[in-house]
């Protein structure tokens, strides 16, 4: 395979996922190229089934494929060992999902921190990166509200400050706005954009919202296990 340019931190070569139910093989996935450029908002989309999710559960090293390969900063992931894949993750990539998953009986403040914990940062500077977080997507005056006592939009932006605290090379949001309403939704996807532009995030985002369409960088549409556009 011809290496990437420079500007391409993940790329994919025919890259293949199939599951076994019973005596049947399911081709959930099936020869994806894809690439991903530093600094963009990309998004994979398609209907429930289409392979998503499976495709950004292996962009993000959360799964393997049964064949191809996945090339992150140039280097083959499927390669490494689990434990290499473990640290990977940890220090280069996050993670948002439908699910928020924060922890209800701390504030937005400790959930975030408690992150940076989780990667030994002392703890004057994960405080503060916590509240740099936080003021970034815009909850600075409410920081110390617990889980239940912030709107839908709201809790998604702390998982989102949750997921930028320890400066990761790419987030993974897998269909992030699905459980909010169509405000709360471009509420959330205007603060991607706002990353991509201010921040040079680079962010893969799944969805099925046509809504959504217009504000990626690079768009794919998956369909039956395959890209179509």
């Amino acid at each position: 395979m011809e290496r990437e340019t420079s500007n391409v931190i993940l790329s994919t070569n025919q890259l293949c996922r199939s599951f076994k139910t019973g005596s049947l093989t399911v081709d959930a996935l099936k020869n994806i190229n894809v690439q991903v450029e530093t600094g963009k908002l990309t998004i994979l989309r398609g209907r429930s089934g289409s392979g998503k999710t499976t495709l950004i559960n292996l962009l993000g090293a959360l799964d393997m494929p049964t064949s191809g390969e996945i090339y992150f900063s140039g280097e083959d992931i499927t390669k490494l060992s689990a434990k290499r894949r473990d640290l990977l993750r940890r220090r280069d990539m996050a993670f948002v999902f439908q699910s928020v998953a924060l922890i209800s009986s701390m504030t937005a403040l400790e959930n975030v921190e408690f992150v940076l914990r989780l990667v030994k940062m002392p703890y004057e500077a994960r405080m503060k990166r916590a509240k740099e977080c936080l003021k970034l997507v815009g909850l600075e005056k409410r920081m110390h509200h617990r889980p239940g006592e912030l709107s839908g939009g709201e809790q998604q932006r702390v998982a989102i400050a949750r997921a930028i605290a320890h400066s990761p090379k790419v987030i993974f949001a897998d269909e992030p706005t699905a459980e909010l309403d169509s405000v709360m939704a471009l509420q959330v996807v205007k603060l991607f954009k706002e990353l991509v532009a201010s921040h040079g995030q680079t962010i893969i985002m799944t969805t099925h919202d046509p809504s959504m369409m217009e504000v990626a960088d690079r768009l794919y549409t998956l369909e039956d296990g395959e890209i179509v556009d």
